[in-house]
């Protein structure tokens, strides 16, 4: 399979590769081309942006949760009718799990991908040193092939032609561009990162368009083209194939997906395992719906940010009932984070679903990282024993944080610890945790969860 495909990499977080790369993806697409836009690591946020600025959707790479080895077939699968791939990297080329050595760092996937890495250097506090420090990352690992440089936040003509100088003396990697700092570009923040695209609307797709404007007009789109065409095919390759991943069950059983503002973290993958395994996929916005789409058999509530629209989720007490009356009549319910919220019977003082026996609070502290996890439980998304890696990202607090029977057990620094919750009110048909989970590295996740949801439409 071949397809040009290209890594926007940076020597740390902050160096602005996601303005680069989402600028990049926008630029290319301008011009005609269908761009296939990746993102390295477990990140919801950033791919929004890229599927804005390619008009598809924008996809992950995650080697810690699907596994080094599918990290090639789901770019295919992916880049599917695609002139091009531009995956941004995660934190820094190097940066990858923790106490894992090179595990789901960008580098890493480069190297799976055989792709050619642009490095995004913030310039604005350096000239000359800029040399030293493309050097450095272009030797480290010699299997890593760094094939280009854009310096972003340049101050003036003045700046770049002093970085310019110091690169081609010093460093034998190619600048591709200069951009210059443009306070136009600014995508705000808040908590957990970048505020989402979904979010955003037609704000969002300013801010893309603006991205856009300033790679092309700094950047030299021919040469990134060019080096893009240099990554070689990737020979014995198929693409990942989500109907050859699962078993597909009778009877097309409904699955409601919550998605919109409140719940806009999922997986492309995820909903593509449900439709392979024999489900209906019926997405939903719990901000505005007033009930299940009619004929819900499976419930599936993604990640999100219920905690910015905790008055309007609890003001919508007609979805919150029938959630509560669908779990109580044995219909199964997976939900992580943001979901494990809305389940629970309060959230900041407020009411939520009241499935769960646990109330959730906002919090200073930031939990985040991978984890490896084993589920301790039998549940519609995996049988006892299940060994699973997933990552945790928020700013709440559950209490209790795990139920009578926990979903995992998983181990930290701090020793072992059990989370969430494996059924609600002595039933075994909900599923909720912290915990994301990429579902195409465990595909059989999708084929349980749908099986369960086609006997409880059985009856």
């Amino acid at each position: 399979m071949d397809i040009p495909r290209l890594v926007v990499a940076a020597p740390s977080s902050g160096a602005g590769k996601t303005t680069i790369a989402t600028g990049l993806i926008a630029a290319l697409t301008a011009r005609g081309l269908a761009v296939s836009p990746h993102k390295v690591g477990p990140d919801y946020i950033d791919p929004g942006y890229h599927g804005l600025a390619a008009g598809r959707p924008g996809r992950n790479l995650d080697a810690f949760m699907c596994g080094p080895e599918r990290i090639a077939p789901l770019l295919l699968h992916g880049a599917a009718g695609a002139d091009v791939a531009v995956v941004e990297g995660v934190m820094g080329l190097f940066d990858g799990a923790s106490g894992r050595g090179e595990l789901a760092s960008t580098a890493h996937v480069s190297k799976l991908l055989r792709a050619p890495v642009v490095l995004v250097v913030d310039a604005s506090s350096q000239s000359r040193s800029v040399a030293a420090l493309v050097h450095g990352f272009a030797s480290w690992d010699p299997e890593v092939r760094l094939a280009g440089v854009i310096l972003n936040r340049v101050a003036s003509d003045r700046h770049e032609l002093l970085l310019r100088e110091a690169l081609e003396e010093g460093s034998g990697v190619p600048v591709l561009g200069a951009v210059r700092r443009s306070a136009a570009v600014a995508t705000p923040s808040r908590h957990l990162g970048l505020i989402p695209a979904v979010e955003r609307s037609a704000e969002a797709l300013r801010a893309v368009a603006d991205m856009g404007a300033l790679v092309a007009d700094s950047v030299d789109l021919d040469a990134v083209l060019a080096l893009a065409r240099t990554a070689p095919p990737l020979a014995g390759v198929e693409p990942w194939d989500p109907s050859g991943e699962v078993s597909r069950v009778g009877g097309a059983p409904r699955i409601a997906v919550a998605g919109g503002a409140a719940f806009s973290f999922s997986y492309a993958e995820n909903a593509e395992l449900l439709a392979a395994a024999g489900a209906e996929v019926v997405p939903f916005d719990p901000l505005h719906a007033d009930g299940l789409p009619e004929g819900t058999a499976g419930l599936v509530i993604g990640g999100g940010f219920p905690e910015l629209y905790v008055r309007e989720l609890s003001a919508n007490g007609q979805l919150r009932s029938a959630i509560a009356a669908f779990a109580a009549s044995g219909g199964p319910v997976s939900a992580e984070c943001a979901g494990l919220l809305y389940l629970g019977r309060e959230l900041d003082g407020l009411p939520m679903c009241g499935v769960l026996d646990t109330a959730a609070r906002m919090t200073e502290r930031l939990t985040l990282g991978y984890r490896e996890a084993v589920a301790l439980h039998d549940s519609p998304l995996a049988p006892a024993g299940a060994r699973l890696r997933g990552h945790e990202f928020h700013r709440t607090v559950c209490e209790p944080g795990a139920g009578e029977r926990p979903a995992w057990g998983w181990r930290l620094p701090t020793g072992p610890r059990t989370e969430g919750f494996a059924g609600a009110a002595g039933a075994d048909n909900v599923h909720a945790s912290y915990l994301h989970l990429h579902w195409a590295g465990y595909p059989q996740l999708a084929a349980s969860f749908t099986a369960a949801a086609a006997a409880y439409r059985a009856g």
